[in-house]
């Protein structure tokens, strides 16, 4: 008799795919992990759409796009690059999309999605060509190591924000958050309960303490009961870089046309880059793919759908779509294969029909994942030689510079170019790697132009 579907068969059929018992992971693991990467990220179905609504999409179109790009492109990860990555629309590029790209095309949304279509074409081609990889192998395992622990500070500096405990102020720039604040008890009793869990190595950890933490949330008001069940698909932004203005015109040609969009491709490609970079250094840490030099294993595959998440991104009216740093909870969770970023895709995509529920997932609630996955990532700072000036001074600028700069790609090139400067002041040009001066510039000429 054939067996069904989760019988010893179908965990065997999953297992000669992904290899879950070589990595040391299990199909109910990476179920749980994939889980808690997608309320992780929950957040950017509610979060996206009211961004891009800036900008002229409809709301309902850009849950659309945005759950159905995510859901699309991370179960593509899973399969092709069989590592615990999850993507969607990236933040910043959207509010870049919604407040500035769409303003310079004359409130024209199609354009703006167009520069973000060619943009991901691009780093596509990189990849094809090896030029993003060869860079990836040219910077210096100290860099590599300093970016991993800048993503640290920068994920736990998130579930600060998110939990609000950290918040802006005008004469301090960010303080401490009210403590009366419902939004700050949450996020604090989801960081408590998450330490107390892995403290006591209580698996799942992660996943249960955001679900603590959406439970004490409902008498305080900060979780929301749903508005609703069930929500329509609107499919309306598809196809978005060629449609046509009032005149005819083409998104994607108003984008070639005009010196001022095409800097901005170059802008927006510096950023998907080497976000995508810093994120993989993150989730590899997590989900033990980091080499003891700080290499990414197999980092090819993940590029190649990075790249064409971005492109995808755009063609779908979801903004630029890229592997999210929030991939790391589920990776700290025990996820180590792409049935984790499968998971998580398949819950994306039935999130397109079920926003309103999946709406009550508030984000202080996953302040406690975030803050967990920083601290997590910070044992990568004890392989950096901080005697060394070459070493240290550049990796030092990088640590500070992810989260200072609220960018991961700005505090990567602040570090590139301190590295190139120490490394002529200290008589050590012959270790800069060509393609590091290359990036270098590249970075340079872009601070100097956005």
């Amino acid at each position: 008799m054939e067996k069904s579907f989760g019988t010893t068969g179908g965990q065997g059929a999953l297992e000669s795919f992904f290899h879950m018992g070589e990595r040391g992971s299990s199909v109910g693991t990476e179920l749980r992990a994939g889980v808690t990467t997608f309320l992780a990220m929950a957040y950017i179905i509610a979060v996206n759409p009211a961004l891009l609504s800036a900008a002229g999409i409809p709301m309902g179109a850009g849950v659309t796009a945005t759950c159905i790009g995510a859901g699309v492109m991370t179960i593509l990860m899973g399969i092709f690059a069989n590592r615990p990555l999850a993507c969607a629309s990236g933040m910043g590029i959207n509010a870049v999309v919604a407040f500035t790209l769409t303003g310079l095309c004359n409130g024209d949304w199609h354009a703006a999605m167009a520069v973000v279509f060619i943009e991901g074409i691009l780093i596509l081609a990189l990849v094809l060509c090896g030029l993003r990889e060869a860079i990836m192998d040219a910077i210096p395992a100290s860099l590599r190591h300093a970016i991993a622990a800048g993503l640290g500070i920068f994920i736990a500096l998130i579930g600060l924000i998110n939990g609000a405990i950290v918040v802006n102020d005008e004469s301090t720039l960010i303080t401490m958050g009210a403590v009366t604040d419902p939004a700050y008890i949450v996020g604090m009793i989801a960081i408590f309960s998450t330490f107390v869990l892995y403290c006591l190595k209580v698996p799942g950890e992660i996943l249960i303490g955001i679900l603590i933490a959406v439970v004490a949330g409902i008498p305080l008001g900060v979780t929301a009961m749903p508005s609703g069940i069930v929500s329509a698909l609107d499919f309306s932004t598809f196809g978005a870089p060629f449609m046509v203005d009032e005149q005819g015109v083409m998104g994607i040609a108003k984008v070639v046309m005009s010196p001022v969009l095409l800097m901005f491709v170059f802008s927006l490609m510096m950023s998907d880059f080497f976000d995508t970079m810093g994120t993989a250094f993150a989730v590899a840490k997590q989900g033990d793919f980091l080499t003891k030099d700080g290499r990414v294993e197999d980092i090819r595959p993940i590029l190649l759908v990075d790249s064409a998440a971005a492109a995808a991104g755009g063609l779908m009216g979801a903004s630029s779509i890229t592997t999210f740093v929030e991939s790391a909870s589920g990776a700290a969770d025990g996820g180590r294969t792409g049935l984790t970023s499968v998971t998580t895709g398949v819950l994306f995509i039935v999130a397109a029909f079920f926003s309103p529920l999946i709406a009550v997932v508030s984000t202080p609630a996953t302040a406690g994942a975030l803050v967990l996955v920083g601290y997590l990532m910070m044992d990568q700072v004890k392989f950096i030689d901080w005697t060394s000036k070459l070493d240290g001074l550049p990796a030092f600028v990088t640590v500070i510079g992810i989260p200072l700069t609220y960018s991961i790609s700005t505090g990567i090139g602040l570090g590139f170019i301190t590295y190139v400067v120490v490394s002529v002041a200290t008589g050590n040009v012959k270790k800069v790697k060509p393609l590091m001066w290359v990036a270098a510039a590249a970075f340079l000429v872009s601070f100097l132009i956005s």
